[in-house]
């Protein structure tokens, strides 16, 4: 079995309204955070900044201390059962302005209940209440 590593981030930023929590639509259709591989000599927090640059064109990033969790699984490449890791992030950040890169179909920004029903996957879910429980949802 291939081992994948990766890293992402749950960003938000603050509005009036509160915060809003930024979710990428990928290609398979489904709505998730940015995430992506690590590459060589790459520490997870330098991941994270790269691909939020790469996937958004966002490069204002603050990382709160205090969170960070991973969210393993398994899918197939090619035939191929891949175990994959991905270490999440808490950050913020000042910019609205999304521009996606060709991974991505769509984005959002969308409140803490609103954005806990678009994600797509039960893992992401999971990992996004604990934002909530460790009170840094407001």
């Amino acid at each position: 079995m291939l081992e994948e590593r990766s890293a992402g981030t749950i960003l938000y930023q603050e509005s009036p309204s509160g915060k809003m929590y930024l979710l990428l639509n990928y290609p398979s259709g489904h709505w998730d955070f940015v995430k992506g591989n690590i590459e060589k000599g790459e520490t997870f927090r330098q991941t994270v900044l790269r691909e939020v640059r790469e996937e958004t064109g966002i490069t204002d990033i603050d990382f709160i201390d205090g969170f960070e969790d991973k969210v393993e699984y398994h899918y197939q490449r090619d035939g191929e059962v891949i175990h994959k890791e991905v270490v999440f992030f808490l950050a913020s950040t000042k910019t609205n302005d999304v521009v996606l890169s060709h991974e991505h179909r769509d984005y959002i920004w969308l409140n803490f209940n609103d954005a806990l029903k678009k994600l797509t996957y039960k893992t992401a879910q999971k990992l996004f209440k604990k934002v909530k429980d460790l009170g840094f949802e407001s």
